[in-house]
C-alpha cells in the first residue's frame, strides 16, 4: 500500500491541507515553510503506533500539544490528521485512519482523543469515542492504533506506519559516534547507528546491496576501485581502495570518507534497505550537481521492484528538473500570514504553462520559493 492522500488541520505550519500523494513525492518550498513537519506527521504517526511508542511519548517528544498545534488554529482547536491509503495512486482508497487530539484543560493536561475513526472501503469499522471511552475518560489517552488487543481489524494500518524510515544522514554522526553523547534519538534519524544497521542485514543480502553501491561510487568518485564491509573488535566498518600509486596507501575507512561519498552510501543503503514509506531529507546536499540530477531516475529504479513510496524535501534546481518527474508529484508549499499552503504543482496554472512552454519542474518551481527580497541580503 502508498499513502495516497493526506489531510491536516492545525498541525505545525499548516492550518489546513488536502492533497493527494504520488508512490513518489517531491516537497519544494522556501525555508522554515514547513517541509520537515509536512515529514513529521508520518513520522509522528510511526512514533504512535511502533513498540515502546503511543500517543502520549509521540506528542512530549515533540514538547507537547502546544508544540504542535498550528499558531493559525482559532475557533477549531484540535490538531487532526487522516491519511488515506490504496495499492497504488491510481486505485480506489482501502483504508482511512483519522485522528483528532487536544489538551486536557484541568489536571495533568494530558493529550487526548478528540475522534479516532478507520474505515475499511467505505465501511465505518471504529469510531471513537464510543461507550466504552464515555465510561471512562482516560482510554482516550490512548489510540487503539498502539494497542495489539484494540487493532485487530485495522492492523495493516499499525504495519504500516510502524515501516516508516526517515533518513538525514549527517556526516559527522557517522565519522565520530563516539563524540557525541547523550542517549540516542528514537529511529536513529540521523545515522550514528548507520553501521549497525548495514551489520544486521544477513551477509548475502549486504553483499549485493554494497556491490550495487560500490558500481555507483565508481562512477561518481575519482579513483574510486573498491568498497567492503568489514569487522573489528566486533565493531563494523566500512573500507573503500582509491587508486594510488602505493597500492596500500589508498586504503580508507568511514572517518576518513568525505561528507559526499557518505551522503550518497547512506542514499543508495536506504533505498534498498525495507519496503515501507521512506522519508528523506535534502538528499542533495554535499553532492556534486552531475550526481543530484541522477537522484529522481535511482529512485525510480530501485523503488519499482518493492512498490515503495518515497517523499523527499529538496531546493534543488538539478533534481527537480529531471523532466521524468511529472507535476503530480510534487507538492508546492507557499507561507501565508494564516500558515503555510500546500498545492501539487499540477493544481498551479502558472506552473503548468510554464511547463507546456519547454521550461523544466525545477526552473518553474523553485522561482516561487526563494524570499520576495531575498537582492537585500546582499546590503547586509
Amino acid at each position: 500500500m502508498i499513502i495516497s492522500r493526506i489531510k491536516l488541520k492545525n498541525w505545525k505550519n499548516f492550518k489546513e491541507v488536502d492533497v493527494p500523494l504520488r508512490d513518489r513525492v517531491f516537497v519544494a518550498g522556501p525555508n522554515a515553510s514547513g517541509k520537515s513537519n509536512l515529514l513529521d506527521v508520518f513520522r509522528f504517526l510511526r512514533d504512535i503506533a511502533k513498540p515502546g511508542g503511543g500517543l502520549q511519548k509521540a506528542v512530549t517528544d515533540r514538547g507537547g500539544i502546544s508544540k504542535i498545534r498550528s499558531l493559525s488554529a482559532r475557533a477549531f482547536p484540535d490538531v487532526t490528521i487522516e491519511v488515506h491509503f490504496s495499492e497504488d495512486d491510481h486505485e480506489k482508497t482501502l483504508w482511512k485512519y483519522s485522528i483528532g487530539i487536544k489538551q486536557e484543560t484541568r489536571g495533568h493536561r494530558l493529550p487526548y482523543l478528540t475522534h479516532e475513526k478507520v474505515w475499511h472501503g467505505d465501511k465505518l469499522i471504529l469510531d471513537r469515542p464510543d461507550k466504552n471511552d464515555k465510561n471512562d475518560q482516560e482510554r482516550l489517552t490512548q489510540t487503539h492504533l498502539e494497542q495489539i488487543n484494540a487493532n485487530k481489524e485495522f492492523r495493516e494500518i499499525n504495519r504500516h506506519f510502524e515501516n516508516v524510515v526517515y533518513l538525514h544522514l549527517l556526516p559527522q554522526l557517522l565519522k565520530h559516534p563516539q563524540s557525541f553523547t547523550g542517549p540516542d534519538l528514537p529511529g536513529d534519524p540521523f545515522g550514528k547507528g548507520f553501521l549497525e544497521r548495514i551489520s544486521k542485514v544477513n551477509e548475502k543480502t549486504r553483499r549485493a546491496w554494497l556491490k550495487k553501491i560500490e558500481f555507483a561510487l565508481k562512477v561518481a568518485v575519482p579513483q574510486f576501485r573498491e568498497f567492503n564491509y568489514t569487522e573489528e573488535n566486533g565493531r563494523p566498518h566500512l573500507e573503500a581502495i582509491y587508486e594510488h600509486w602505493r597500492p596500500k596507501a589508498g586504503k580508507q575507512r568511514e572517518d576518513q570518507f568525505s561528507d559526499g561519498t557518505l551522503r550518497l552510501i547512506g542514499l543508495l543503503w536506504s533505498l534498498q534497505d525495507g519496503d515501507g514509506l521512506l522519508l528523506l531529507e535534502e538528499p542533495e546536499l554535499s553532492l556534486n550537481g552531475a550526481i543530484v540530477s541522477k537522484i529522481p531516475s535511482l529512485i525510480y529504479k530501485l523503488q519499482k521492484p518493492k512498490k515503495r513510496q518515497i517523499i523527499l524535501t529538496s531546493h534543488s534546481s538539478d533534481l527537480l528538473n529531471d523532466r521524468g518527474i511529472s507535476l503530480d508529484e510534487i507538492l508546492v508549499l507557499e507561507p501565508t500570514p494564516e500558515g503555510t499552503l500546500v498545492k501539487t504543482a499540477s493544481s498551479i496554472p502558472e506552473i503548468k504553462m510554464m511547463l507546456d512552454g519547454g521550461i523544466t519542474p525545477g526552473d518553474s518551481i523553485l522561482p516561487r520559493t526563494k524570499p520576495k527580497n531575498i537582492n537585500q541580503l546582499s546590503l547586509f
